[in-house]
C-alpha cells in the first residue's frame, strides 16, 4: 500500500512500550530492505528528539511509536499524519490496559477519516470491541484458534516452597540443571532489585529490568542479555514486552502473575523455533490458587515437582568439577603447573595428596568469592537504606515546625 515516491508518513503504528516499538521498528526495516525508497523511523520516550525529527525530515513513510511521544511530536508539529493510509494498533488490549485509550483517541483525531484501521489484540474485551467499533467502518474480524496456548517443547513444573526461601530454591535448580540463559520474572520492581542483588551476591551472572530505569540503561542490560555477557535477566512483565532473544534455556516464574495470559507470554520466550525450553513456577501459600486458574486457562496440568536437596544440588556441582578436571587432563595444557607439582613430589607428598589440597584449595577460594560478593551487596543494600531514611526524617521535622 505504500508510494514509495511519495515522502511523508503513510503508515502509523502504535505500541504500548519502548521495548515492543523497538523491536517492530526492526522488523519493518528487514521487510522494507525488499522494496527500494522505503523507510521507517521509530518514535519512542527516552530517546533523542532530534535523531527522530532527523528521520521524519528525511521523509520516513513508516512511523512506528509509542502513544505519549507520537502526541509529542503532533504538539510539535514535527509529525504530520495527513496523509495517512494505515493506522495498526499493535498490543491493543496491553495499550488499554495502561491507560492509553485517550492518547490513541487523540491520535487517530489527527489522520483521515478514510484510513484503514487495523487491530492487534490477544483478547477482544468490550473496550477494545468499542474503539473499533468508532474508529472504523464494516470492520471483519480474522481470529487465529490455538488448540493449546502453551508450547508443547517447554518442559513445565512448579515447585511448592515451604520452610526456605524462593531465592534458595531458584539457586538450587540452576545448579542442579547446570542452566546458562534465563529470564526470571518478579511481580514489582522492588522484589526484581532485590532479587538481582541476592543473586549477584551468590556469585550468579544477573542484572535487572524493569520501568524505573532510563532508556539507554535497559538498552545496555539487553545487549549484554543478547550477547550472553549476563546468563539471567530478572524482569517484570512490561519490561520484558518486546524481548525477543533466541537459545533462552529456562523461564522461571519467581512470582505467579497476576493474569493468565501474562504467563503464557512468559514461558513462550523459551522453545521457539522447535527448540527444548524449560518453565519453572515457585509457588508460596496462596499462590496455589493463582496457579490453578493458570492450568483451567491453559487446559493443561501443570506437574508439580521436589525442590532439589543440598546434598543433590551438592553432588551435581561435584560432577561438574569433575568434569572440568578429565576435560583438562585430557587436554594436557598445564605444563606450568607441572613444575610445582614436580616441586611437592620432590619434597616427599603423595600424589593423591597434593590432588586432593588443590581441589580444596580451590573450593575455598570459590567460597571465598561468594561471600565476598555478598558483603559488597549488603554494604550497598546498608547505604542505601541510612540515605533513604536521612531525607524522610528531617522532612518530617521541618513539618512539625
Amino acid at each position: 500500500m505504500i508510494d514509495p515516491q511519495t515522502h511523508g508518513v503513510q503508515v502509523l503504528i502504535l505500541c504500548p512500550t519502548r521495548e515492543l516499538a523497538m523491536q517492530v521498528a526492526e522488523e519493518i526495516y528487514k521487510l522494507s530492505a525488499f522494496k527500494r525508497s522505503v523507510h521507517s523511523v521509530p518514535i519512542y520516550g527516552g530517546q533523542s528528539y532530534d535523531r527522530q525529527i532527523r528521520g521524519l525530515k528525511q521523509g520516513a513513510q513508516i512511523v512506528i511509536g509509542t502513544p505519549g511521544r507520537i502526541l509529542d511530536h503532533l504538539s510539535r508539529g514535527t509529525l504530520v499524519l495527513t496523509n495517512v493510509r494505515m493506522v495498526v494498533l499493535d498490543e491493543s488490549d496491553e495499550m488499554l490496559d495502561m491507560g492509553f485509550r485517550d492518547d490513541i483517541e487523540e491520535v487517530l483525531r489527527s489522520v483521515p477519516k478514510n484510513r484503514q484501521f487495523i487491530c492487534f489484540s490477544a483478547t477482544m474485551s468490550k473496550p477494545i470491541l468499542e474503539l473499533i467499533r468508532k474508529q472504523s467502518s464494516n470492520p471483519r474480524t480474522v481470529k487465529i484458534e490455538h488448540k493449546v496456548l502453551t508450547v508443547p517443547t517447554v518442559e513445565q513444573a512448579y515447585y511448592e516452597i515451604r520452610g526456605r526461601s524462593k531465592t534458595e530454591a531458584l539457586t538450587r535448580l540452576i545448579d542442579i540443571y547446570d542452566l546458562k540463559l534465563g529470564i526470571i520474572f518478579c511481580n514489582t520492581k522492588r522484589i526484581v532489585d532485590e532479587l538481582t542483588e541476592e543473586m549477584v551476591a551468590r556469585g550468579y551472572s544477573a542484572d535487572r529490568i524493569h520501568g524505573d530505569m532510563s532508556q539507554a540503561q535497559r538498552e545496555k542490560v539487553m545487549g549484554r542479555f543478547r550477547s550472553s555477557a549476563i546468563e539471567f535477566l530478572v524482569a517484570t512483565d512490561v519490561a520484558a514486552r518486546g524481548i525477543d532473544v533466541e537459545n533462552i534455556e529456562v523461564v522461571f516464574n519467581y512470582d505467579i502473575p497476576w493474569d493468565e495470559e501474562d504467563y503464557v507470554h512468559r514461558i513462550g520466550r523459551t522453545g521457539r523455533a522447535g527448540r527444548s525450553g524449560r518453565a519453572f513456577s515457585l509457588i508460596a501459600g496462596r499462590e496455589i490458587y493463582k496457579l490453578q486458574s493458570i492450568e483451567r486457562y491453559t487446559r493443561m496440568k501443570i506437574p508439580r515437582q521436589q525442590v532439589p536437596s543440598l546434598e543433590e544440588v551438592e553432588e551435581k556441582r561435584t560432577n561438574v568439577f569433575f568434569e572440568k578436571i578429565r576435560t583438562a587432563l585430557q587436554k594436557s595444557e598445564f605444563q606450568k603447573e607441572a613444575r610445582i607439582v614436580d616441586r611437592l613430589l620432590e619434597q616427599g607428598f603423595s600424589s593423591t595428596d597434593i590432588a586432593c589440597a588443590l581441589v580444596h584449595e580451590l573450593r575455598k577460594e570459590e567460597a571465598s568469592r561468594a561471600d565476598d560478593s555478598f558483603d559488597k551487596v549488603r554494604e550497598k543494600r546498608s547505604d542505601s537504606r541510612s540515605t533513604e531514611r536521612a531525607p524522610r526524617y528531617r522532612g518530617s521535622r521541618q513539618k512539625r515546625r
